[in-house]
């Protein structure tokens, strides 16, 4: 079964232009003054007006079903379709995702493509990172770091009986770059196509391994970083600046760049799996960390450490103060019958119980909540 993703462009909507009508002459500077708007962005008639009408236009076009003209307007199909070699199966098993940008013409190709490939029987997903498009540098790293992250959930991993495979014949140069480069990490195959051919060029995927000294040396700073975590510089010294990027244009203040995060989601399953991360404002009583050593779900472990870096972070940027918890989904509260203990959320199922302590928490147990619930409640908890 083939897992493809796809970047989504505009040539669907270019190549649909007349250029022998002199009407139409003006559209393509209308197109591109336009490409980096959302639908709500959109104040000008004639914009509105020009993209429904190509996108009506080409929708037309690809319900004809003709593979070679829909190769010629549509750059992404074209990917497509050399990757069954010329000729869409129909009911199969295989799912596509298709990476638009968070613009009014990203949205409107890729449910154009979207539609076709349902009618063909695909099960088809749209993806969009908030803020992706070329507006300016810093809303694109936002994008692709968005975009990094869904990457490393919804990929299948090696041995699932998934092949993936980044089609990347359409969409915009700028993330068709950091794309192949994801793709050496992600996917098991990148393709192309010879401009003006069918003939695709295959990459497979190459034996990279990462240096993980830098990550292993400042793991406890990227997994906070990871979960929003802002330093000055000299608080960072010995991470790579590649690695990083600032919050402002020559700001002083640093978080993980788009190559951080990838270089984080990679690696970080060895790091936030073992021993628990020494992080600032924390104490592990000994009860939380035999809960913890009891627990051989490595997923469920990395779970519990990015909740604990967020934790560790909030606490951190409100001088210790552990009532900022109570936002943000860990849901923090005192139990009823205690006057300092307190628990916050991990999962649906899974919750954590400390004491605040002058400018942090002392964790006392983990795990399912009624577990937590029992033990803390328990009138000879010695921890609570």
């Amino acid at each position: 079964m083939r897992f493809v993703v796809s970047t989504i462009g505009t040539s669907i909507l270019t190549n649909l232009i007349d250029n022998t009508n002199p009407e139409e002459a003006t559209w393509r500077s209308v197109l591109s003054g336009s490409a980096n708007l959302r639908q709500n962005e959109l104040i000008s008639d004639t914009q509105k007006a020009v993209i429904n009408e190509l996108a009506e236009r080409a929708l037309n076009k690809i319900l004809e079903d003709n593979v070679g003209t829909n190769c010629r307007i549509s750059a992404e199909l074209n990917g497509i379709y050399g990757i069954y070699e010329g000729r869409l199966p129909q009911g199969s098993p295989d799912q596509h995702y298709l990476i638009c940008t968070d613009t009014a013409q990203g949205q409107q190709t890729g449910e154009l493509i979207k539609g076709f490939l349902e009618s063909k029987g695909f099960t088809v997903n749209i993806f969009t990172p908030s803020q992706l498009s070329t507006r300016n540098t810093r809303v694109f790293a936002t994008g692709t770091k968005e975009l990094i992250t869904w990457l490393d959930n919804a990929i299948p991993r090696p041995g699932s009986g998934w092949d993936v495979i980044f089609n990347l014949v359409g969409g915009f140069k700028s993330l068709q770059g950091y794309m192949q480069t994801f793709g050496t990490f992600y996917a098991d195959e990148i393709v192309y196509i010879f401009e003006g051919s069918t003939d695709l060029i295959r990459i497979p995927r190459l034996p990279i391994q990462i240096d993980t000294s830098v990550v292993q040396e400042h793991s406890t700073k990227f997994a906070m970083m990871s979960a929003g975590g802002e330093y000055p510089i000299e608080k960072l010294k010995g991470i790579p600046e590649t690695l990083l990027q600032p919050i402002e244009d020559n700001g002083n203040t640093l978080e993980l760049s788009t190559w951080g995060k990838l270089i984080w989601n990679r690696t970080k399953s060895s790091f936030l799996t073992e021993e628990l991360l020494p992080f600032p404002g924390l104490i592990y009583a000994d009860s939380f960390r035999t809960d913890y050593d009891g627990t051989h779900d490595y997923a469920a472990r990395a779970t519990l450490q990015e909740t604990l870096a967020k934790v560790a972070y909030t606490l951190e940027k409100n001088e210790g103060n552990p009532y900022n918890l109570a936002t943000g989904g860990l849901r923090f509260e005192r139990f009823q019958r205690h006057t300092n203990i307190h628990r916050f959320r991990i999962t649906g199922s899974i919750r954590a119980s400390c004491r605040i302590e002058e400018g942090g928490l002392i964790l006392v147990h983990y795990g399912q909540h009624e577990y937590v619930d029992a033990v803390s409640h328990a009138p000879y908890c010695r921890h609570c």
